[in-house]
């Protein structure tokens, strides 16, 4: 017997997986006549928000970025209105496959500083739930094969059914606490990321030579982060390194820029190793002045390189060897995108 009557399920979702976590809750909440609603959090204006029935559950899901949920995410977290509602909290992390082994992703601090985020406005959290769902950064790394697509997402699936039974029937699931260890230690990197690289990958993004103007990526962009500049595409430090507009693009021309990045780099070392030298000639031991220095250094070059290549891209030639140089533009390293559940239960 199910202990709640009625569900509000927030989610961001960049190439599918929150939403299809988000989607499984609601089928099986359905099959027990619980009222279960999916708001997805890109679309709504927080501010409309108004304080929920107390009797209802409210489930947040959200990818991890960089150890942490996104800033979106963590937006919508801030301004929700006060509430004394029981709260779980999900998300979506890199899963990969190793065999039969599915290597875990990282929570970092999400569940960390959502929580106390959520309890200051006097929710009872009830649950810390990751999902390791197919890894989706093709930045880094070639697209997973369909076969360990499909056995991720049916994993994933039979999981979410047993989390559902024990939460609608009024019980918690902190299943997050088994990583909390390698969470807290990782912690640092999701602070590096949030104050400054999630601004450098907002920068490794371009329409290359396929690009066919559709303009698809700037309509469906969540956090509107894509502009047009000299007719192209432009990704602005708003991006939130979704990879919706990678997964989607049907030329599949958004592609990374691998070349700028090394270059940029490249630079950077040089550059940035003659200006301690010049300004800091007695203080190289500080480790501090040394990042400082280059990350500024770092950042400056990104941002004018990625206009200079925003420029080269007008010109055809240019933008074909621009693409080539990137790994994403070979069709090996593939797209990924959430698949439907009829793809992996025929196969089941």
């Amino acid at each position: 017997m199910s202990t709640y009557k009625e569900i509000t399920i927030f989610y961001f979702s960049g190439t599918g997986n929150a939403r299809r976590i988000a989607l499984w809750i609601s089928e099986f909440a359905n099959k027990k006549n619980i009222d279960c609603q999916l708001i997805d959090i890109s679309k709504i204006d927080i501010r409309e928000l108004e304080a929920f029935n107390t009797d209802r559950l409210i489930i947040i899901i959200s990818p991890i970025h960089g150890f942490n949920f996104p800033k979106i995410t963590i937006d919508f977290i801030r301004h929700l209105p006060k509430g004394k509602n029981k709260v779980v909290l999900m998300n979506t992390r890199a899963g990969m496959k190793i065999g039969s082994f599915v290597t875990p992703g990282l929570t970092g601090v999400a569940f960390l500083l959502s929580s106390l985020l959520l309890k200051t406005k006097g929710y009872r959290i009830a649950g810390q739930i990751p999902f390791d769902m197919p890894s989706n950064w093709i930045s880094i790394h070639p697209a997973l094969s369909q076969k360990t697509i499909k056995f991720l997402h049916k994993r994933n699936y039979y999981l979410t059914e047993r989390v559902c039974d024990k939460i609608f029937s009024g019980g918690t699931v902190f299943t997050a606490y088994k990583d909390i260890i390698q969470d807290i230690l990782i912690s640092p990197i999701s602070l590096v990321y949030y104050i400054a690289g999630r601004f450098a990958f907002a920068k490794s993004y371009y329409a290359g030579n396929n690009c066919d103007n559709c303009e698809l990526c700037i309509k469906q962009c969540p956090v509107k982060a894509i502009e047009k500049i000299s007719n192209r595409p432009f990704w602005t430090f708003k991006c939130e390194s979704c990879m919706k507009c990678m997964s989607n693009c049907p030329q599949k021309a958004i592609e990374t820029a691998h070349a700028l990045f090394l270059v940029t780099g490249i630079l950077t070392t040089s550059i940035g190793s003659y200006l301690l030298y010049k300004l800091f000639p007695d203080n190289l031991q500080f480790l501090f002045i040394k990042f400082i220095v280059l990350n500024i250094t770092f950042f400056a070059l990104l941002t004018i390189l990625y206009k200079i290549q925003q420029l080269l891209l007008k010109n055809r030639f240019i933008r074909k060897i621009i693409s080539h140089t990137s790994l994403t533009y070979y069709k090996f390293w593939g797209r990924y995108k959430s698949i439907p559940d009829n793809k992996w239960k025929k196969d089941s």
